[in-house]
């Protein structure tokens, strides 16, 4: 083993205090919200920047599950999250696996409209007015449907799906496998890398997605969790929305501790899915980037 030499040693020490700064920078945040969640009311008012609370309270999660608004809420984000990730990842392979088929007909056309697509949008007003002439609004299909496949996602899907070797199809259809089979049964087993960044990608975007919610959704039982929090941090400021439409039992929240919690149970939840999908993420996020 070559002995670094001084210069290198200063440099490696350079890189890991820099970067263990932007680290305390992204994860301070992070304990900030966390730590102020289990802080007294009182001495979050005190402090204003609390880390390691003097005295650890539970009142502001008591407080949010006094109701069901908040479970109710996060039952609804967890369907359409569930939901919304199935059909994405269903239907982007079922568009992905034939325009990887080099001899369809006009596969060219039909990627040129893809790529049209990512650099222009009918916009918001359009797009709510599909919408609502299929009968969507109120509808937890409005937050699915109308993003059903990501064009990026799509063309990446359909540069991997071409990486798989040919033999591997050709010897399948001697054996009688049709096209769905072949899809379901070989395609798919051999992309979860693929599959399981796209999926992550998919789950993220419905998780935190509130934008569409507020849109479509006229009915406060069906609000996911990100519109609840929204709804809660602008009563608490002093807005103008009406506690009536988040229950009768709800009153109005008293404290930023209470945001804080809210924050935590939105986010949480998510951040636990990704270590199941941590060793296919690194690999399936360079898959498909190369080949066009």
């Amino acid at each position: 083993m070559i002995p670094k030499s001084w210069a290198s040693r200063v440099f490696d020490a350079g890189n890991a205090v820099v970067l263990s700064l932007f680290a305390l920078c992204t994860l301070i945040p992070f304990v900030y919200v966390i730590m102020g969640s289990f802080t007294t009311t009182e001495e979050l008012l005190r402090r204003t920047f609390v880390l390691i609370p003097t005295q650890f309270s539970l009142e502001a999660y008591r407080y949010i599950f006094s109701t069901d608004s908040i479970l109710r809420a996060l039952g609804n984000t967890v369907f359409i999250t569930l939901a919304g990730t199935l059909c994405n990842v269903l239907f982007t392979a079922l568009m992905a696996y034939p325009l990887s088929k080099k001899k369809l007909l006009g596969r060219k056309t039909i990627m040129a409209l893809i790529v049209f697509s990512i650099l222009f949008s009918g916009g918001m007003i359009p797009t709510f007015l599909v919408v609502k002439e299929f009968g969507l609004i109120n509808s937890y299909g409005a937050l699915i449907i109308p993003s059903l496949i990501s064009a990026f996602n799509l063309i990446l899907l359909k540069n991997f799906f071409q990486e798989i070797p040919e033999e591997l199809v050709e010897s399948a259809k001697i054996d009688g496998c049709n096209e769905v089979r072949i899809l379901f049964q070989i395609t798919l087993p051999l992309s979860l890398p693929a599959i399981a960044t796209f999926s992550l990608f998919y789950a993220v975007g419905h998780w935190n997605s509130f934008f569409q919610a507020i849109l479509y959704l006229n009915d406060a039982q069906k609000w996911p969790i990100q519109v609840l929090l929204r709804q809660i941090v602008i009563m608490s400021e002093g807005g103008l929305f009406d506690s009536s439409s988040m229950g009768e039992h709800y009153i109005t929240p008293p404290a930023q501790t209470v945001k804080m919690a809210v924050i935590v149970v939105a986010t949480v939840p998510i951040l636990l899915v990704y270590p199941f999908l941590q060793k296919h993420f690194a690999k399936g996020m360079m898959l498909g980037s190369v080949k066009g």
